[in-house]
């Protein structure tokens, strides 16, 4: 009998020991969560602080776009990506041709971009790239905004894997072309920390 009460009383005692880290880890949660909203509501925005690091530039040469015609949803149009380059800190090397980038010139005057096309790294690596953009002129200012979100795929037994974990975002800039020049846009992309 004794035994019986000395293991109901150690098995008590492990139970009481588990809500009691239990009740201090949802305190110490509640917590962080509460100085989080804090600073939520005093300093205003808590991504104000969010970085980015440059992953590279790519010159991305387009051809000639094919309007497929006013749809449901707006005006739908397609460009090629006929190839270009590709160059930053830790890589560099060609788009490759056959990509796409398909618009959709929305009701509101904004277009969406979805464009999905492939960089071929100087050692013979390829990397599958989705990037989804947003380009907005304002009616009055007539400011240009255009950023968008990639999706890298890189393979996984490659030294790009580092791009297969993390969001990545991007710029678009449309350069004047100089008399002769291929038709082409650069797209920064940025990796968020």
């Amino acid at each position: 009998m004794f035994l019986i009460r000395k293991t109901q009383i150690e098995g008590d005692k492990s139970f009481v020991k588990m809500i009691l880290i239990v009740l201090a880890m949802t305190f110490l949660f509640t917590q962080k969560l509460s100085a989080q909203n804090d600073d939520t509501v005093d300093k205003g925005n808590i991504y104000k602080d969010f970085k980015t690091e440059f992953m590279w530039d790519a010159k991305v040469k387009i051809a000639n776009m094919i309007n497929v015609g006013e749809s449901k949803r707006g005006t739908r149009r397609v460009i090629p990506i006929t190839g270009g380059t590709f160059i930053g800190p830790k890589i560099k090397g060609e788009v490759l041709s056959g990509g796409e980038d398909w618009q959709l010139v929305r009701t509101d005057g904004d277009t969406e971009l979805n464009a999905r096309y492939l960089l071929k790294t100087d050692d013979g690596y390829v990397i599958q790239v989705i990037n989804k953009a947003l380009i907005h002129i304002d009616a009055k200012s007539k400011a240009f905004y255009c950023k968008s979100v990639l999706d890298l795929e890189a393979p996984n037994d490659s030294p790009y894997d580092y791009l297969n974990h993390a969001i990545f975002i991007g710029t678009l800039k449309m350069p004047e072309l100089k008399p002769g020049e291929e038709p082409y846009v650069v797209i920064g992309v940025y990796k968020l920390l």
